[in-house]
C-alpha cells in the first residue's frame, strides 16, 4: 500500500455500546467512516446522536466495544482486541491534540505555562521553538504572561487550541469547542481551524452543533442515533 493510500483514520464497522440496568444502548452503531491526511471533517447531528462517543472512539479516548480502527494503516482496534492501554497512551500523545467545549486551563498558570502544561510529560524535539510561534500565530503573544481569569472566552479558547497543537500533532480532534462562545468568537475559533488545516495541512475532525462552523468544512458527516446519515 502507497503512502499516499494510507488514511489518517479508518474505521470499519466500529460499534460502541454501553448498559443500563438491562437495557443495551448503542451509542456508536455500525460507524464506517475513512478520514484523509490534511483533510477537515466535521460531524453534525442532534444531541444524542453519538458525536462525542463517536470522536472519543477515534480519538482512542474510549475503546470500543467492536469494529476495527486503524491510525496512519496502524490497526489499534480489531476483533475486541486493541493496544494495551500504555501503548494508547502513546497513540494519543503522538498522534492526536484535543480541543473540548470546556477549556480545562490551570486557572493558577499563565497563559505561556498552560500551552507548556504537555512538556511537562512529554516533548517531541523542536517543538520548544513553536510555542512563540504559535502563541503569535493566534493573537496571545500579548497575552503569554496573562491568568485564565484574565482573559476573554474566545482568548481561553485559543489557549486550548495552542495547548493541543504544541506538540506537533497529526490530528485534531475539536468536539463543539465554540459551545461557551457568542457568535463573534465562534467565528473566530472556526476560521482559525480552517487556516490550520489550509496552511498546516492539519488533519482536523470537528463536532459540533453549529451549522455555520461545521460549512467550514470540506466534508461533513451527519449522525442519526448511532449512526451515519449522510456523509
Amino acid at each position: 500500500m502507497s503512502a499516499a493510500a494510507v488514511a489518517a483514520i479508518e474505521a470499519e464497522h466500529l460499534r460502541r455500546v454501553y448498559r443500563r440496568g438491562p437495557e443495551e444502548i448503542a451509542a456508536v452503531d455500525d460507524v464506517s467512516l475513512r478520514v484523509e491526511k490534511g483533510s477537515f471533517t466535521s460531524i453534525v447531528g442532534p444531541s444524542g446522536s453519538g458525536k462525542t462517543t463517536l470522536i472519543n472512539v477515534l480519538g482512542c479516548l474510549d475503546n470500543p466495544s467492536s469494529g476495527t480502527l486503524r491510525l496512519g494503516g496502524r490497526e489499534i482496534f480489531a476483533d475486541c482486541k486493541g493496544l494495551s492501554e500504555a501503548k494508547l497512551t502513546v497513540v494519543r500523545r503522538e498522534i492526536f491534540g484535543y480541543i473540548f467545549q470546556k477549556f480545562f486551563l490551570v486557572p493558577t498558570l499563565t497563559v505561556l505555562e498552560n500551552v507548556i502544561l504537555p512538556f511537562t510529560f512529554y516533548r517531541k524535539p523542536g517543538a520548544e521553538e513553536d510555542v512563540l510561534r504559535l502563541l503569535e500565530v493566534l493573537g496571545l503573544d500579548k497575552r503569554a504572561g496573562h491568568l485564565p481569569g484574565q482573559l476573554s472566552g474566545g482568548e481561553m479558547q485559543r489557549v486550548a487550541i495552542a495547548r493541543a497543537l504544541v506538540n506537533r500533532p497529526a490530528i485534531l480532534l475539536a468536539d463543539e469547542p465554540t459551545g461557551n462562545l457568542d457568535s463573534a468568537r465562534s467565528d473566530e475559533i472556526g476560521r482559525i481551524l480552517r487556516e490550520l488545516n489550509a496552511r498546516e495541512g492539519l488533519t482536523v475532525i470537528l463536532v459540533t452543533h453549529n451549522l455555520k462552523l461545521a460549512a467550514l468544512a470540506q466534508r461533513t458527516v451527519e449522525l442519526r442515533d448511532g449512526r451515519v446519515r449522510s456523509a
